[in-house]
């Protein structure tokens, strides 16, 4: 009969940072291990085996008496509480099967710990993670709103703006508050001041955003709520967005929802490329995923062929088996990328040839749509890696970014180090769909958005997209875990070509 189960080496680092720069407090480490049962439990899917196994040595194995208390006194154990949870969890009777017990048990923590190990900063609040990912979409009470409104008119007042709330709308981490001022006039002033406003609402280093309404007296004000009241944006508004995507649309991809709760995507065929920047721990690898899953959950392979490229080798992993990636798999050194991109200019090139010939406008011309062409994504990881690795890298993308529109071969450029190193002048004046997420400077901000404003954002998926042609939007990105990424993979695998 099983009564222990195991960890891998991984896990127990997570346990140790957990317990040193997280909790900061001598609990012992079953107390994580709960946690990330927890966790755990709040994803929908289940886990799957691949925490049945240990990766090499450096694991260990913790006895039910230290993690559920079997066998101790009554108000210590809570055996048959984990049961009933599991059993209920998985329909099973895990009264009668205690090895399914142990074995459910063991997934759903050793997967907890990798969301530890995955979704938190270590230089963010451990605290402030647990409240969100454990409690963060409880329903907030109306005192908690009332409370809100008279903080901001209070804070209003000290920067001497007299203003009432006539209306309030609450999204995923903001609450968006109709004010209207005493002059129209005060919308100078309210503007030159967010600074001081976000300072007397004691926000740090977020700022508040001010949009303009169509009533002159009306400015909408978007305040940050405290990280324990956010609500996260779920898997699951993908899937949703994407089956009701415009029918016109050739490439829908779906990125969260906006400042007061509404789907938000755009369509990738007409951005046509993408520029994204963000620091570390912004969630730019989240936006990563949502644009490649929002991709496979519509098109087969016959129809999108994805170039992958990931000079750091984690991000992209996962997508090796997808059946859409091009047979070079996923591209980790600059040599093999310079290769690929410049196969993929002369690929450009036949495509305009063909094109030309019938002439055709482009891919979506009906005297070329015998073809059979699938459109060709590029998606690069980590841009400024890229090129610190080969220079040589930036001649085919800036060509591709001039001409590769019309033949149906669209890029999808990351990093970390928005400089103008990495998004050379070439390269930002023929990408004009940006996606800034958090960013140390207001200078970084310029090189992304060609505007300030990321410097003050919430990180974690928190962002301002540009879509060519229309004004910035700022959006809270969709969560996207490792189970909803493998799941997305694994429908994409099975859906006929």
């Amino acid at each position: 009969m099983a009564t222990k189960i195991y960890t891998d080496q991984q896990d127990e680092y997570t346990i140790e940072t957990v317990l040193n720069k997280g909790l900061r407090s001598p609990v012992p480490k079953w107390a994580v291990l709960r946690l990330a049962l927890g966790r755990s439990l709040r994803i929908e899917t289940p886990p799957d085996e691949s925490f049945d196994r240990r990766e090499g040595a450096g694991g260990k194995e913790y006895s039910l008496d230290q993690l559920t208390g079997l066998g101790k006194e009554r108000e210590q154990d809570f055996t048959s509480l984990f049961r009933a949870l599991l059993s209920v969890r998985h329909d099973e009777d895990l009264f009668a099967d205690n090895d399914a017990f142990v074995r459910w048990l063991q997934r759903h923590v050793r997967r907890g710990l990798r969301e530890f190990r995955t979704a938190w900063m270590e230089s963010h609040d451990f605290h402030d993670y647990l409240l969100q990912e454990l409690l963060g979409n409880l329903a907030q009470s109306p005192i908690v709103a009332i409370d809100e409104n008279e903080r901001l008119l209070r804070a209003l007042g000290e920067i001497g703006i007299d203003a009432e709330i006539v209306a309030r709308e609450e999204g995923p981490r903001l609450t968006r508050h109709q004010v209207r001022l005493r002059d129209v006039n005060d919308h100078g002033p309210l503007t030159r001041s967010l600074e001081k406003l976000a300072f007397a609402l004691g926000l740090g280093e977020a700022g508040v955003f001010v949009t303009p309404t169509h009533e002159p007296r009306i400015a909408a004000l978007d305040v940050p709520r405290p990280v324990h009241q956010w609500h996260p944006v779920p898997a699951e508004t993908l899937r949703a967005w994407i089956e009701s995507a415009l029918p016109e649309w050739r490439l829908p991809v779906y990125l969260g929802q906006d400042v007061i709760g509404r789907g938000f995507g755009f369509d990738l065929a007409s951005a046509p490329h993408l520029l994204i920047g963000g620091t570390t721990g912004s969630g730019k690898s989240v936006v990563i995923h949502a644009l490649i899953q929002s991709l496979i959950k519509r098109f087969g392979p016959d129809g999108l062929r994805l170039i992958l490229i990931d000079p750091k080798r984690v991000e992209l992993s996962p997508y090796a088996t997808l059946p859409h990636v091009a047979e070079e798999g996923i591209l980790t050194d600059a040599h093999d990328a310079l290769a690929c991109l410049n196969e993929l200019v002369s690929t450009m090139d036949e495509r305009e040839t063909a094109l030309a010939a019938v002439g055709a406008r482009d891919i979506d011309d009906a005297r070329i749509s015998h073809q059979g062409w699938p459109r060709i994504v590029v998606v690069v990881e980590e841009l400024a890696d890229l090129i610190l690795q080969s220079g040589a890298v930036e001649e085919p993308l800036v060509r591709l970014a001039q001409k590769a529109r019309a033949t149906g071969i669209h890029l999808i450029l990351a990093t970390q180090r928005p400089d103008a190193h990495t998004f050379s002048g070439l390269l930002r004046s023929n990408i004009p769909s940006r996606i800034a997420l958090t960013v140390q400077k207001s200078a970084e901000s310029r090189i992304i958005l060609d505007e300030i404003g990321a410097e003050k954002l919430l990180g974690k998926g928190d962002m301002l997209v540009k879509p060519i042609g229309q004004p910035v939007t700022r959006v809270h990105g969709v969560m996207l875990g490792a189970d909803d990424i493998a799941q997305g993979i694994a429908e994409a695998r099975r859906r006929p070509r």
